[in-house]
């Protein structure tokens, strides 16, 4: 029995020949900077497991590790002439550790994400994840490096990235630029985020990306197979790597909040979370506003659970707009029945 016949199947979707591009970011000429290390680190240190990680490799391993002490330099050169190649090669999984696969060439050892693995199946369950991940060890994959990193030991592979043409990356890298808004489709959902297949090349959308509102989750938003418009918010050559951007193909309800609205209205908005200082509430897709503790209710209350509750409707009037700081100041208890007399 294959790898394939035990591991559950999840479509990957067909490969999109081409997008479209624009060289304006949507409804406005402003650019977000690109992300820093510490959005990528989720792909690899969040672990799609919701850190329920595991390992069977020597303990203390971690996935990002590329290289082993006694590495050769001569190995590192291989890698980089088979990296800029877009060359691909196949390698035997040894190990499974936090989101993902341990492989080695040579000297060097490199890490395969779940999210890059074709046939690896859509599931939250941790135990389910590290019993499909420990199916992989001892066979061969046919793999792509995605990310070469010899500064940082680092050696990143695909799986999915090793199903298309050689060249075919390098194509869609010298077409992409930041601000293009381009159509892909979704090729894996996993906890930190969906990836998007740019036809060839897959782009990152991250959670914080996805909408301007509350997301509990990716698969809240996204499916594997969905065909979805994304603005580009970075374009890392060097590192093969792309930023995209679900949310930004709408406008930012942020940016007009204090033209729509005005201090002492009274607004209508569900509860959406509630915490020990008070509760926030959402008048719209993307905007929040937080009723204090000290301005839900008269009197003493152990909690505001005692006086709100989560999926609630409520009417509040506004005491404070801040747009640049994203703050909506609410309250409940500051004599609405007047302002609406």
């Amino acid at each position: 029995m294959n790898r394939t016949d035990r591991v559950e199947s999840a479509a990957n979707g067909g490969k999109r020949k081409g997008f479209s591009q624009t060289y304006e970011a949507p409804h406005s000429e402003y650019i977000p900077p690109p992300p820093d290390e510490a959005y990528w680190a989720a792909l690899l240190y969040e672990g799609e497991d919701g850190g329920m990680g595991f390992s069977e490799a020597p303990d203390g391993e971690r996935p990002t590790v590329g290289m082993s002490p006694d590495s050769a330099e001569e190995d590192w050169i291989a890698a980089e002439k088979i990296f800029e190649a877009d060359g691909t090669v196949e390698l035997t999984v040894n190990g499974a550790n936090r989101g993902g696969l341990l492989v080695e060439w040579n000297s060097l050892r490199g890490f395969v994400p779940a999210s890059q693995l074709v046939d690896f199946p859509a599931t939250t369950d941790p135990r389910i994840r590290k019993g499909q991940l420990a199916l992989y060890i001892g066979q061969l994959l046919r793999l792509r490096i995605i990310e070469f990193d010899k500064p940082n030991n680092r050696l990143i592979f695909s799986e999915r990235a090793a199903q298309v043409q050689a060249g075919t990356r390098a194509t869609v890298f010298d077409r992409l630029r930041r601000g293009d808004t381009v159509s892909g489709q979704v090729t894996n959902v996993c906890d930190f985020g969906a990836f998007v297949d740019l036809g060839g090349l897959e782009g990152l959308i991250h959670i914080s990306e996805m909408s301007w509102g509350r997301v509990n989750h990716p698969r809240d938003l996204l499916n594997r197979g969905d065909t979805v418009r994304v603005y580009v918010m970075d374009v890392n050559r060097d590192q093969g790597r792309i930023a995209l951007s679900l949310k930004r193909m709408q406008p930012d309800p942020w940016a007009t909040v204090a033209e729509r609205y005005q201090v002492g209205q009274v607004i209508s908005g569900q509860v959406t979370n509630i915490v020990d200082f008070g509760a926030f509430v959402s008048i719209e897709n993307g905007l929040e506003g937080l009723i204090h503790v000290s301005e839900l209710a008269e009197g003493h209350f152990l909690h505001p659970r005692n006086v709100i509750h989560e999926g609630e409707q409520v009417r509040a009037r506004i005491l404070n707009i801040d747009s640049q700081g994203r703050r909506l100041g609410l309250s409940l208890r500051a004599g609405i029945v007047d302002v609406e007399s």
